[in-house]
């Protein structure tokens, strides 16, 4: 009697612990993906046109509605591309909206980072000033152009433009100087003739013309790769996107909800873009400049990943990174997500 009472018990056990497993499988295969332990997000951008996706999706709410309330999102603006690098290399941005030179300069230094995603095509101008002789890049030769910052897409650009005509900058042994300077900045030194020339993002560009009298030399379909060009990127640190690929993919749906609200919505976008300017800067800029700047540029999410290369080629000759291979720099696996 006692063999068959535990053998009894010995079968209910087993059927039990089955059950049991059974029950555990099921509600494993029901379970939800592992959630982001993300609760702020640090975002960096520029106060300019070519980062106008970046502050539409701000203005608009659309990285909150995407991460939700339990997530806080910080903001910080930076003037140049190697500023914004260098907070992202010390860990006090997250992702953000930079020009793809400083992104490809910093990767070839120290990896820690992916370009994720296109922000803007076009928007890179070249002008001169009216009574400088300058009506062909040729006729830099000897003269002053100004950059915003040395190692920028800009400069880069500019670099690219001159070879094109058969040119070097005086740094790369040839005959047109460049000097730094902030592209809020430089209508000034046009009217003081301190340079010639100026290779700028918009709505500078415009700025120059208008309150230096100013010429458009090269537009944005003629100057260095054309529209067509990658001007501004989506970049973020590598060990934030591996961590958090969840709320990498929501940024990005973020970010592509701006791009397409603004080709939809221009005038409404262009009105967002001078709010913000003037709630972070103060400064109220001219709806007229604005709007023509605008039409200089492409909100995308697209990255040409052939201009990034030749991009990286011209920074090696000219010294500033010592390879040019871009590999691994360009993920765009979560954007994919993002927009499937």
């Amino acid at each position: 009697m006692k063999t068959f009472n535990k053998f009894w018990l010995f079968t209910v056990v087993a059927l039990l612990a089955v059950v049991l497993a059974a029950c555990g499988s099921e509600d494993n295969k029901g379970a939800a993906e592992p959630q982001d332990s993300v609760n702020e997000v640090r975002i960096g951008y520029f106060p300019n046109m070519t980062h106008i996706a970046t502050i539409v999706a701000l203005e608009k709410g659309f990285y909150s509605e995407q991460l939700g309330n339990d997530v806080k999102i910080t903001t910080n603006t930076f003037n140049d591309g190697s500023a914004f690098m260098e907070a992202m290399s010390t860990d006090a941005i997250d992702v953000g909206t930079v020009g793809p030179t400083p992104a490809l300069t910093s990767y070839m230094k120290s990896p820690k980072h992916e370009i994720i995603s296109g922000a803007v095509n076009g928007g890179a101008v070249l002008v001169v000033r009216k009574d400088a002789g300058i009506d062909s890049v040729k006729d830099l030769a000897g003269k002053t152009v100004a950059i915003p910052t040395f190692g920028s897409t800009q400069d880069i650009a500019l670099m690219k433009a001159l070879q094109d005509a058969g040119l070097k900058v005086k740094t790369n042994g040839g005959d047109v100087n460049t000097v730094k300077q902030a592209p809020a900045d430089t209508a000034a030194l046009f009217v003081q003739k301190q340079v010639d020339a100026a290779a700028t993002q918009e709505p500078w560009g415009v700025n120059i013309e208008n309150k230096a009298d100013a010429k458009l030399l090269l537009g944005p379909d003629d100057f260095a790769w054309g529209k067509e060009s990658t001007n501004t990127v989506v970049v973020a640190q590598t060990d934030f996107t591996k961590a958090n690929p969840e709320t990498t993919t929501k940024l990005l749906k973020a970010h592509a909800e701006a791009v397409d609200f603004i080709n939809k919505n221009p005038e409404q976008a262009i009105d967002l873009f001078l709010k913000h300017i003037k709630d972070i800067t103060g400064k109220e800029l001219s709806k007229e400049e604005v709007t023509e700047s605008f039409k200089r540029l492409t909100p995308t999410t697209a990255v040409n990943e052939e201009v990034l290369q030749e991009m990286a080629t011209i920074s090696k000759e000219a010294g500033y990174i010592s390879k040019d291979d871009i590999n691994g720099l360009v993920n765009l696996s979560y954007l994919k997500e993002a927009t499937k």
